[in-house]
Protein backbone atom coordinates (compact mmCIF):
# COMPACT_ATOMS: atom_id res chain seq x y z
CA UNK A 1 0.00 0.00 0.00
CA UNK A 2 1.44 3.08 -0.86
CA UNK A 3 1.02 5.90 1.76
CA UNK A 4 1.41 9.45 2.13
CA UNK A 5 5.24 10.54 2.90
CA UNK A 6 4.76 12.60 6.19
CA UNK A 7 7.67 14.72 6.77
CA UNK A 8 8.86 17.49 10.03
CA UNK A 9 8.32 21.21 9.51
CA UNK A 10 9.36 22.52 13.23
CA UNK A 11 10.83 21.66 16.35
CA UNK A 12 10.50 23.56 19.62
CA UNK A 13 13.09 21.56 22.47
CA UNK A 14 14.94 22.44 26.01
CA UNK A 15 17.64 20.56 26.56
CA UNK A 16 20.95 20.60 29.27
CA UNK A 17 22.55 22.45 26.14
CA UNK A 18 19.98 25.04 25.44
CA UNK A 19 16.60 25.86 24.94
CA UNK A 20 16.86 25.97 20.75
CA UNK A 21 17.95 23.73 17.87
CA UNK A 22 20.82 26.55 17.03
CA UNK A 23 22.45 26.58 20.74
CA UNK A 24 21.85 22.82 20.95
CA UNK A 25 23.94 22.16 17.34
CA UNK A 26 26.57 24.75 18.26
CA UNK A 27 27.69 23.28 21.45
CA UNK A 28 27.73 19.95 20.11
CA UNK A 29 30.01 20.49 17.76
CA UNK A 30 32.02 22.59 20.32
CA UNK A 31 32.14 19.39 22.39
CA UNK A 32 30.80 21.04 25.23
CA UNK A 33 28.88 18.53 28.36
CA UNK A 34 25.22 19.62 29.86
CA UNK A 35 25.93 17.22 32.62
CA UNK A 36 26.77 19.39 36.26
CA UNK A 37 26.07 18.62 39.79
CA UNK A 38 22.45 18.45 41.64
CA UNK A 39 20.69 18.17 45.01
CA UNK A 40 18.23 15.48 45.71
CA UNK A 41 16.44 14.29 48.19
CA UNK A 42 17.71 11.76 50.28
CA UNK A 43 20.14 10.82 47.35
CA UNK A 44 22.24 14.08 48.30
CA UNK A 45 24.63 15.34 45.32
CA UNK A 46 24.42 13.38 42.20
CA UNK A 47 25.28 14.23 38.50
CA UNK A 48 21.97 15.43 36.11
CA UNK A 49 21.31 16.97 33.12
CA UNK A 50 19.36 20.25 33.93
CA UNK A 51 17.55 22.39 32.10
CA UNK A 52 17.05 25.84 32.46
CA UNK A 53 14.30 27.05 30.16
CA UNK A 54 11.83 29.82 31.20
CA UNK A 55 8.87 28.04 32.49
CA UNK A 56 6.48 31.42 32.63
CA UNK A 57 7.49 32.09 28.62
CA UNK A 58 3.95 30.18 27.98
CA UNK A 59 2.83 29.33 31.49
CA UNK A 60 0.57 31.66 33.94
CA UNK A 61 1.84 31.47 37.33
CA UNK A 62 -1.30 29.73 37.94
CA UNK A 63 -1.49 26.99 35.47
CA UNK A 64 2.45 26.30 36.43
CA UNK A 65 1.31 25.75 40.09
CA UNK A 66 -1.74 23.51 39.04
CA UNK A 67 0.72 21.87 36.62
CA UNK A 68 3.82 19.47 36.09
CA UNK A 69 7.12 19.97 35.36
CA UNK A 70 6.95 17.52 32.38
CA UNK A 71 3.90 19.40 31.37
CA UNK A 72 5.66 23.08 31.62
CA UNK A 73 8.42 21.09 29.37
CA UNK A 74 5.65 19.91 26.86
CA UNK A 75 3.98 23.08 26.80
CA UNK A 76 7.13 25.19 26.26
CA UNK A 77 8.30 22.45 23.46
CA UNK A 78 4.95 22.79 21.39
CA UNK A 79 4.40 26.14 21.70
CA UNK A 80 8.41 26.10 19.71
CA UNK A 81 7.77 24.00 17.70
CA UNK A 82 4.57 25.61 16.49
CA UNK A 83 6.77 29.20 16.27
CA UNK A 84 9.04 27.67 14.47
CA UNK A 85 6.93 25.74 11.92
CA UNK A 86 5.10 28.99 10.77
CA UNK A 87 1.96 27.44 12.17
CA UNK A 88 -0.51 29.91 13.42
CA UNK A 89 -3.35 27.78 15.14
CA UNK A 90 -5.81 30.56 14.79
CA UNK A 91 -5.60 29.72 11.05
CA UNK A 92 -6.30 25.69 11.94
CA UNK A 93 -8.84 23.43 12.79
CA UNK A 94 -8.17 22.58 16.15
CA UNK A 95 -9.64 19.26 16.63
CA UNK A 96 -7.29 18.09 13.85
CA UNK A 97 -4.63 18.54 15.36
CA UNK A 98 -3.17 16.09 17.58
CA UNK A 99 -0.61 15.65 20.40
CA UNK A 100 1.46 12.61 20.96
CA UNK A 101 4.46 12.77 23.89
CA UNK A 102 6.24 10.05 24.86
CA UNK A 103 7.67 9.41 28.20
CA UNK A 104 9.43 7.08 30.05
CA UNK A 105 6.83 7.64 33.63
CA UNK A 106 4.88 10.01 34.68
CA UNK A 107 3.35 10.96 38.28
CA UNK A 108 6.44 9.72 40.42
CA UNK A 109 7.94 13.48 41.45
CA UNK A 110 4.69 14.74 41.64
CA UNK A 111 3.56 11.36 44.49
CA UNK A 112 7.29 12.04 45.94
CA UNK A 113 6.48 15.49 46.52
CA UNK A 114 3.58 15.18 48.31
CA UNK A 115 4.48 12.15 50.68
CA UNK A 116 7.41 14.91 52.16
CA UNK A 117 4.17 17.43 52.02
CA UNK A 118 2.74 15.43 54.00
CA UNK A 119 5.47 14.52 56.25
CA UNK A 120 5.29 17.63 58.07
CA UNK A 121 1.89 17.23 59.38
CA UNK A 122 2.48 13.57 60.49
CA UNK A 123 1.88 12.22 56.97
CA UNK A 124 -2.20 13.68 57.55
CA UNK A 125 -3.80 13.39 54.04
CA UNK A 126 -6.18 16.47 54.44
CA UNK A 127 -2.89 18.19 53.63
CA UNK A 128 -2.65 15.98 50.40
CA UNK A 129 -3.38 18.14 47.27
CA UNK A 130 -6.81 17.98 45.41
CA UNK A 131 -4.14 18.81 42.42
CA UNK A 132 -2.67 15.01 42.18
CA UNK A 133 -4.51 13.14 40.11
CA UNK A 134 -4.85 15.31 37.36
CA UNK A 135 -0.95 16.19 37.94
CA UNK A 136 -0.36 12.30 37.87
CA UNK A 137 -2.44 10.99 35.27
CA UNK A 138 -0.07 9.43 32.56
CA UNK A 139 -1.72 11.78 29.84
CA UNK A 140 -0.80 14.80 31.87
CA UNK A 141 2.24 16.26 29.76
CA UNK A 142 -0.27 15.87 25.97
CA UNK A 143 -2.85 16.90 28.43
CA UNK A 144 -1.40 20.09 29.71
CA UNK A 145 -0.48 21.01 25.72
CA UNK A 146 -3.80 20.48 24.82
CA UNK A 147 -5.90 23.11 27.65
CA UNK A 148 -2.64 25.63 27.29
CA UNK A 149 -3.50 26.05 23.14
CA UNK A 150 -6.73 24.89 22.92
CA UNK A 151 -6.32 21.87 21.00
CA UNK A 152 -9.39 19.76 20.36
CA UNK A 153 -8.03 16.79 18.88
CA UNK A 154 -6.81 13.53 20.17
CA UNK A 155 -4.09 13.76 22.57
CA UNK A 156 -2.21 10.92 25.11
CA UNK A 157 1.10 9.97 26.06
CA UNK A 158 3.08 6.94 24.39
CA UNK A 159 4.82 4.56 27.49
CA UNK A 160 7.36 3.41 25.97
CA UNK A 161 10.02 3.59 28.73
CA UNK A 162 13.56 5.43 26.75
CA UNK A 163 12.55 4.28 23.36
CA UNK A 164 9.13 6.87 24.39
CA UNK A 165 10.82 9.86 22.23
CA UNK A 166 10.63 7.76 18.72
CA UNK A 167 7.58 6.03 19.70
CA UNK A 168 5.55 9.38 19.93
CA UNK A 169 6.91 10.35 16.39
CA UNK A 170 5.94 6.89 14.81
CA UNK A 171 2.53 7.43 16.81
CA UNK A 172 2.50 10.55 14.67
CA UNK A 173 3.14 9.33 11.22
CA UNK A 174 0.48 6.58 11.41
CA UNK A 175 -2.14 9.08 12.86
CA UNK A 176 -1.30 11.31 9.43
CA UNK A 177 -1.38 8.56 7.16
CA UNK A 178 -4.38 6.97 8.58
CA UNK A 179 -5.91 10.53 8.09
CA UNK A 180 -6.68 10.62 11.70
CA UNK A 181 -5.76 14.14 12.16
CA UNK A 182 -4.22 16.67 9.97
CA UNK A 183 -1.21 17.89 11.91
CA UNK A 184 0.44 16.41 15.00
CA UNK A 185 2.84 17.84 17.65
CA UNK A 186 4.96 14.45 18.40
CA UNK A 187 8.36 13.69 20.42
CA UNK A 188 8.81 12.65 23.57
CA UNK A 189 9.91 14.59 27.69
CA UNK A 190 11.06 14.08 30.85
CA UNK A 191 11.53 15.42 34.42
CA UNK A 192 13.39 12.51 35.68
CA UNK A 193 16.15 14.16 37.54
CA UNK A 194 12.96 15.39 40.11
CA UNK A 195 12.02 12.55 41.28
CA UNK A 196 14.81 10.77 43.76
CA UNK A 197 13.07 7.46 43.29
CA UNK A 198 14.37 7.23 39.74
CA UNK A 199 17.71 8.07 41.05
CA UNK A 200 17.63 5.29 43.80
CA UNK A 201 16.89 2.83 41.20
CA UNK A 202 19.59 2.84 39.34
CA UNK A 203 22.53 3.02 42.13
CA UNK A 204 20.90 -0.01 43.45
CA UNK A 205 21.67 -1.79 40.60
CA UNK A 206 24.86 0.00 40.71
CA UNK A 207 24.38 1.59 37.26
CA UNK A 208 24.47 5.46 38.56
CA UNK A 209 27.50 7.35 36.79
CA UNK A 210 30.21 7.87 39.37
CA UNK A 211 33.32 10.15 38.15
CA UNK A 212 35.22 13.16 40.00
CA UNK A 213 33.90 15.32 37.10
CA UNK A 214 30.44 15.38 35.96
CA UNK A 215 31.41 16.56 32.73
CA UNK A 216 32.99 13.04 32.04
CA UNK A 217 30.39 10.89 33.55
CA UNK A 218 28.67 9.78 30.63
CA UNK A 219 30.75 8.16 28.56
CA UNK A 220 29.38 5.46 26.50
CA UNK A 221 31.67 2.63 24.80
CA UNK A 222 34.52 3.90 26.90
CA UNK A 223 36.55 1.01 28.93
CA UNK A 224 35.80 2.86 32.16
CA UNK A 225 32.28 3.49 31.45
CA UNK A 226 30.31 2.65 34.72
CA UNK A 227 26.47 4.06 34.25
CA UNK A 228 24.05 6.27 33.31
CA UNK A 229 23.79 10.14 33.93
CA UNK A 230 19.97 10.85 34.06
CA UNK A 231 18.69 14.03 32.29
CA UNK A 232 15.68 16.35 31.62
CA UNK A 233 14.48 17.75 28.81
CA UNK A 234 11.61 17.53 26.07
CA UNK A 235 11.70 17.98 22.26
CA UNK A 236 8.34 17.96 20.49
CA UNK A 237 8.46 18.43 16.39
CA UNK A 238 5.47 19.81 14.31
CA UNK A 239 5.06 16.59 12.32
CA UNK A 240 2.68 16.91 8.68
CA UNK A 241 1.68 14.79 5.73
CA UNK A 242 4.05 16.20 2.69
CA UNK A 243 1.18 17.59 0.42
CA UNK A 244 -0.43 19.37 3.68
CA UNK A 245 3.49 20.85 4.20
CA UNK A 246 4.15 21.81 0.62
CA UNK A 247 0.65 23.43 0.23
CA UNK A 248 1.31 26.09 3.20
CA UNK A 249 4.88 26.68 1.91
CA UNK A 250 6.59 24.85 4.96
CA UNK A 251 10.26 24.84 5.63
CA UNK A 252 11.28 21.24 5.80
CA UNK A 253 13.32 20.07 8.00
CA UNK A 254 13.59 15.78 7.19
CA UNK A 255 11.02 13.38 5.80
CA UNK A 256 10.14 10.43 8.00
CA UNK A 257 11.67 7.56 5.98
CA UNK A 258 11.10 4.69 7.68
CA UNK A 259 10.80 3.11 11.27
CA UNK A 260 10.30 0.18 13.91
CA UNK A 261 9.11 -0.96 17.29
CA UNK A 262 9.68 -4.63 18.20
CA UNK A 263 9.80 -6.61 21.85
CA UNK A 264 12.66 -8.29 22.91
CA UNK A 265 10.75 -10.78 25.00
CA UNK A 266 13.18 -12.06 27.11
CA UNK A 267 14.51 -9.79 30.26
CA UNK A 268 13.26 -6.63 31.85
CA UNK A 269 16.62 -4.78 31.62
CA UNK A 270 19.18 -6.80 30.16
CA UNK A 271 18.98 -6.05 25.96
CA UNK A 272 18.68 -8.38 23.02
CA UNK A 273 21.30 -7.79 20.07
CA UNK A 274 19.05 -9.66 17.60
CA UNK A 275 16.17 -8.13 18.86
CA UNK A 276 17.84 -5.05 17.64
CA UNK A 277 19.26 -5.84 14.86
CA UNK A 278 15.75 -7.00 13.73
CA UNK A 279 14.35 -3.73 14.48
CA UNK A 280 17.29 -1.58 12.91
CA UNK A 281 16.33 -3.63 9.85
CA UNK A 282 12.57 -3.55 9.70
CA UNK A 283 13.48 0.43 9.51
CA UNK A 284 15.57 -0.08 7.04
CA UNK A 285 13.04 -2.01 4.57
CA UNK A 286 10.15 0.08 5.85
CA UNK A 287 12.54 3.10 4.11
CA UNK A 288 13.44 0.93 1.34
CA UNK A 289 16.72 1.54 1.62
CA UNK A 290 20.18 -0.64 1.81
CA UNK A 291 22.36 -0.54 4.90
CA UNK A 292 25.29 1.56 3.05
CA UNK A 293 23.19 4.24 2.12
CA UNK A 294 22.58 5.49 6.08
CA UNK A 295 25.11 8.74 6.41
CA UNK A 296 24.67 8.70 10.25
CA UNK A 297 23.95 6.28 13.30
CA UNK A 298 22.84 8.12 16.24
CA UNK A 299 23.32 5.46 18.77
CA UNK A 300 21.10 4.75 22.31
CA UNK A 301 24.24 3.26 24.25
CA UNK A 302 23.50 5.13 27.90
CA UNK A 303 27.18 4.31 29.26
CA UNK A 304 26.36 0.93 30.91
CA UNK A 305 29.08 -1.94 30.39
CA UNK A 306 26.27 -4.27 28.78
CA UNK A 307 23.77 -2.13 27.00
CA UNK A 308 26.44 -0.68 24.94
CA UNK A 309 28.17 -3.78 24.58
CA UNK A 310 25.19 -5.17 23.18
CA UNK A 311 24.23 -2.29 20.81
CA UNK A 312 27.79 -2.29 19.46
CA UNK A 313 27.55 -5.63 18.54
CA UNK A 314 24.27 -5.06 16.65
CA UNK A 315 25.48 -2.17 14.90
CA UNK A 316 28.64 -3.92 13.76
CA UNK A 317 26.58 -7.08 12.76
CA UNK A 318 24.45 -4.73 10.10
CA UNK A 319 26.66 -1.85 9.40
CA UNK A 320 30.36 -3.48 10.29
CA UNK A 321 31.10 -3.41 6.22
CA UNK A 322 29.79 0.06 5.07
CA UNK A 323 32.65 3.03 5.17
CA UNK A 324 30.73 5.86 4.16
CA UNK A 325 28.16 5.20 7.38
CA UNK A 326 29.48 6.98 10.80
CA UNK A 327 28.59 6.35 14.07
CA UNK A 328 27.89 9.01 16.59
CA UNK A 329 26.37 9.29 20.25
CA UNK A 330 24.20 11.95 21.93
CA UNK A 331 24.08 11.25 25.63
CA UNK A 332 28.04 11.62 26.66
CA UNK A 333 27.10 15.14 26.29
CA UNK A 334 23.52 15.57 28.15
CA UNK A 335 22.96 12.20 29.84
CA UNK A 336 20.30 10.32 29.39
CA UNK A 337 16.59 12.01 28.84
CA UNK A 338 14.79 9.22 29.35
CA UNK A 339 11.77 9.64 27.08
CA UNK A 340 13.00 12.57 25.47
CA UNK A 341 16.12 10.82 24.55
CA UNK A 342 15.21 9.80 20.86
CA UNK A 343 13.44 12.86 20.03
CA UNK A 344 16.69 15.45 21.98
CA UNK A 345 19.13 13.21 19.79
CA UNK A 346 17.61 13.15 16.26
CA UNK A 347 17.29 16.94 17.01
CA UNK A 348 21.14 16.81 17.61
CA UNK A 349 22.18 15.42 14.32
CA UNK A 350 19.46 17.16 11.55
CA UNK A 351 21.71 20.01 10.89
CA UNK A 352 24.29 17.31 8.88
CA UNK A 353 21.40 17.37 5.93
CA UNK A 354 22.60 21.27 5.63
CA UNK A 355 26.47 21.19 6.71
CA UNK A 356 27.89 17.53 6.47
CA UNK A 357 29.32 17.66 9.93
CA UNK A 358 28.93 14.92 12.49
CA UNK A 359 28.86 15.76 16.07
CA UNK A 360 31.05 13.10 17.82
CA UNK A 361 30.99 11.29 21.19
CA UNK A 362 32.83 12.79 23.95
CA UNK A 363 34.39 11.48 26.97
CA UNK A 364 36.31 8.46 25.34
CA UNK A 365 39.69 8.37 26.70
CA UNK A 366 39.74 4.18 26.24
CA UNK A 367 37.59 2.90 23.88
CA UNK A 368 35.99 -0.49 24.88
CA UNK A 369 37.83 -3.11 22.30
CA UNK A 370 34.39 -4.95 22.54
CA UNK A 371 32.37 -1.71 21.85
CA UNK A 372 34.51 -0.72 18.57
CA UNK A 373 32.73 -0.10 15.64
CA UNK A 374 33.51 0.94 12.09
CA UNK A 375 33.50 5.21 11.80
CA UNK A 376 32.98 5.68 15.39
CA UNK A 377 33.24 10.16 15.96
CA UNK A 378 35.28 10.00 18.93
CA UNK A 379 35.45 13.38 20.84
CA UNK A 380 35.70 15.83 18.16
CA UNK A 381 33.52 16.62 15.12
CA UNK A 382 33.76 15.27 11.37
CA UNK A 383 33.08 16.64 7.71
CA UNK A 384 31.92 13.88 5.56
CA UNK A 385 30.11 15.84 3.13
CA UNK A 386 26.39 15.04 1.36
CA UNK A 387 24.10 13.51 4.68
CA UNK A 388 21.41 11.88 3.14
CA UNK A 389 19.66 9.13 5.48
CA UNK A 390 20.05 9.39 9.57
CA UNK A 391 19.47 6.72 11.84
CA UNK A 392 18.19 7.12 15.28
CA UNK A 393 18.05 4.51 17.57
CA UNK A 394 16.21 4.32 21.27
CA UNK A 395 16.16 0.99 23.26
CA UNK A 396 14.46 0.68 27.02
CA UNK A 397 13.40 -1.39 29.62
CA UNK A 398 11.18 -4.45 29.49
CA UNK A 399 13.00 -4.62 26.26
CA UNK A 400 11.16 -2.13 23.36
CA UNK A 401 13.40 -1.11 20.53
CA UNK A 402 12.82 1.51 18.13
CA UNK A 403 14.75 2.82 15.33
CA UNK A 404 13.59 5.72 13.14
CA UNK A 405 15.17 6.77 9.79
CA UNK A 406 14.90 10.49 8.34
CA UNK A 407 15.79 11.22 4.65
CA UNK A 408 16.80 14.54 3.72
CA UNK A 409 14.42 17.07 2.33
CA UNK A 410 13.81 16.74 -1.11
Amino acid sequence: MQLERVVLTGVGLTSPLGDTLVDLRANLLAGKSGVSRFETRFMGEVFAGICHFDERKFLSSKDRRRGTRAGSISVFCANEALRNGGVDLAAVDRSRVGVYVGITEHGTVETENEIAAIREYGYDTKYWTHHHNPRTVANNPAGEVTINLGITGPHYTIGAACAAGNAGLIQAVQMLQLGEVDLAIAGGVSEAIHSFGVFASFASQDALARHEDPTKASRPFDLARNGIVISEGGCLYLVERLSDAQRRGATIIAEIAGYALNSDAQDPVMPCTERMVECMSLALRRARIKPHQISIINTHATSTPAGDLREAQAVRQLFGDFSHTYVNNTKSFIGHAMGAAGALELAGNLDSFQDGWVHPTINIENLDPECAVRNLVINRPLQIGPVEYILNNSFGMLGINSALIVRKPS
